[in-house]
């Protein structure tokens, strides 16, 4: 009689490495508010207005896009500046 082969797959070992099966790869989700911003001074001025008061109600605002600039003028000058910006931040 001839002997049957028995054949025993290799056992491969996983390592754990503590990262999620996504790897090293973070996937993010960001959310954005549409802020305006105002200033007699400046449009700096504006965006930092806008910026900081969102920043008493939402923490780690990493970016802003100024989406529109307006003014309005008394006499020929530039007597108020309003800035539209988005803000935006990661989720938790």
């Amino acid at each position: 009689m001839v002997p049957l082969l028995q054949f025993t797959p290799k056992r491969t070992r996983f390592r754990r490495t503590g990262r999620s099966d996504l790897g090293a790869t973070r996937c993010h989700a960001y959310k954005q508010l549409e802020l305006t911003g105002s200033s007699s001074v400046s449009i700096e001025e504006a965006v930092s207005t806008a910026i900081a008061r969102a920043h008493e109600t939402v923490h780690n605002i990493p970016w802003f896009t100024v989406t529109e600039t307006r003014g309005h003028a008394v006499d020929g000058k530039v007597a108020h500046w309003q800035v539209s910006l988005k803000i935006g931040f990661p989720l938790e």
